[in-house]
């Protein structure tokens, strides 16, 4: 059986203003169709002979992976959390430590995918994994190479080997993202495959090539992970411990040291979808070349992508640009210019703005509130919360609250009382007053919430109680 683990940290801020630090690109609905990048990379296991898919993802996304793995019909997916990034060999050494005491065998086959590929042939995909098991069970360590179509600058080549069966070969040797004219030689040689981050190896394997070619990283990780602890379907490693372990990728750690790896070539329509314009080459067009989401309007526009996600867009007369809108921030950027996001990104940063961190929209365990309007002394908000669902029990310094239910049924506890509010009904929490609400129904419970005061952000909360193990 295979062990799926899908790595979901990143922030994908070449994707801004659309991934931002706390929503990156992985769960987002970047291509046509019902399902996030994540939700798709678990999709298309489907079919294979495969475990429930292993998490690594970041602390701060630890509800929106889960509920999206919900989502997926995977509630039981155990997702481990690291407490800050370190690179790609300690997260996958952390999930073999895990399959190796939870998997029942001492070797168990781990199928390692970034969460935010895109891969369009799924069957050549699984074919392509299915080719790979006989290599990984006799101890290779395997990554997948995809066949290229054109000269690319933008990904590292795997120059491959020596034959080991169909479509199976030795690694020869990493190359790091080459030049144009080194790309152009590459694809006419045949011989290169671009390095796309997959792997299949057997956890003990992939433990012990990490343990000759970089023992610091599997003794910090063996430390952090044997004083984890458990907390609803997540394992939090010790975070002091896994902040001492070097950062450091796969790749350097182990593929490009071991003799051990072996490369399978795949053709599957595959793209890590690392820009703007990798996402228009891969998106369906107009005849005028042009790949339009929401509402949009075009006259004299030819090969521009344009995302609506609250208005209407209309463009007149442009060629070759990517306009991208949602409901705080407007990005218009020429296609060949796109990898400069990541300038603007640190520039909101520097300049102490927050348009990089979420979306007005923004997604907690009990549900999601939109950010309506605010200005001196007042906030408006829109918040929806699941059946079932509730808010911690907290107290602010700072501000007041009045709610209003828009629709379903709210169970407030205000200081000493609890009660029911109603649809048009509405209540208020007066200033350092302890509260909680909650859904006791089983539709969405939507109301508008008022604050005033004279601070209204959001590190103004004293938590007294929360089922969801915040602090």
């Amino acid at each position: 059986m295979i062990h799926p683990v899908i790595m979901a940290g990143g922030t994908g801020s070449r994707l801004w203003p659309l991934s931002r630090q706390l929503n990156p690109k992985q769960f987002l609905k970047l291509t046509d169709g019902p399902l996030s990048m994540l939700q798709s990379t678990v999709a298309r296991l489907d079919g294979l002979n495969a475990d429930n898919p292993l998490l690594i993802c970041n602390e701060e996304h630890r509800f929106l992976a889960a509920e999206q793995m919900r989502q997926s019909g995977h509630e039981e997916t155990r997702i481990i959390l690291e407490p800050c990034g370190r690179n790609t060999a300690p997260a996958i050494a952390l999930a073999a430590l895990q399959l190796c005491n939870s998997s029942g065998t001492d070797n168990p086959l781990m199928l390692v995918l970034a969460a935010d590929h895109l891969i369009k042939d799924v069957e050549a995909f699984q074919q392509g994994v299915i080719r790979a098991i006989p290599l990984a069970e006799q101890g290779k360590l395997v990554t997948f190479g995809i066949v290229p179509h054109h000269p690319e600058t933008g990904y590292g080549y795997i120059h491959r080997g020596t034959d080991l069966a169909k479509g199976c070969f030795t690694v020869d040797r990493f190359v790091e993202k080459p030049d144009l004219e080194t790309a152009k030689a590459y694809l006419e040689s045949g011989e290169y495959l671009w390095n796309s981050g997959m792997f299949l190896f057997g956890a003990r394997d992939y433990l012990d090539e990490l343990a000759t070619h970089r023992p610091d990283i599997l003794s910090a990780c063996k430390a952090a992970i044997s004083d984890a602890s458990e907390d609803l379907h997540f394992t939090r490693v010790n975070a002091d411990l896994f902040a001492e372990c070097p950062s450091d990728s796969v790749d350097y750690a182990v593929m490009e040291k071991t003799d051990k790896a072996a490369v399978v070539a795949l053709d599957a329509g595959w793209s890590d979808i690392g820009s703007w314009s990798a996402l228009w080459d891969v998106s369906e067009k107009d005849k005028q070349g042009n790949s339009l989401t929401g509402d949009v309007i075009t006259h004299d526009t030819t090969n521009t992508l344009v995302r609506a996600d609250s208005r209407l867009v209309a463009t007149v007369g442009v060629d070759n640009l990517v306009i991208i809108e949602t409901k705080d921030a407007l990005l218009v950027a020429h296609k060949d210019r796109v990898q400069d996001v990541k300038t603007v990104v640190e520039q909101i940063k520097s300049d102490g703005r927050h348009e990089h961190m979420n979306h007005r929209e923004v997604y907690r365990p009990w549900g999601v509130y939109d950010s309506i309007d605010n200005g001196t002394r007042y906030q408006v908000k829109r918040i929806t919360v699941k059946p079932g669902a509730k808010l911690s029990v907290q107290m602010h310094h700072h501000r007041a609250e009045h709610w209003i239910v828009v629709s379903g049924t709210a169970q407030v506890t205000n200081g000493e009382e609890t009660y029911l509010v109603t649809e048009n009904q509405s209540t208020f929490i007066p200033v350092g007053q302890v509260h909680s609400l909650e859904n006791p129904g089983v539709i969405d419970l939507e109301l508008i919430e008022v604050q005033s005061g004279s601070y209204l952000g959001e590190d103004d909360i004293v938590r007294y109680e929360d089922r969801y193990g915040r602090k």
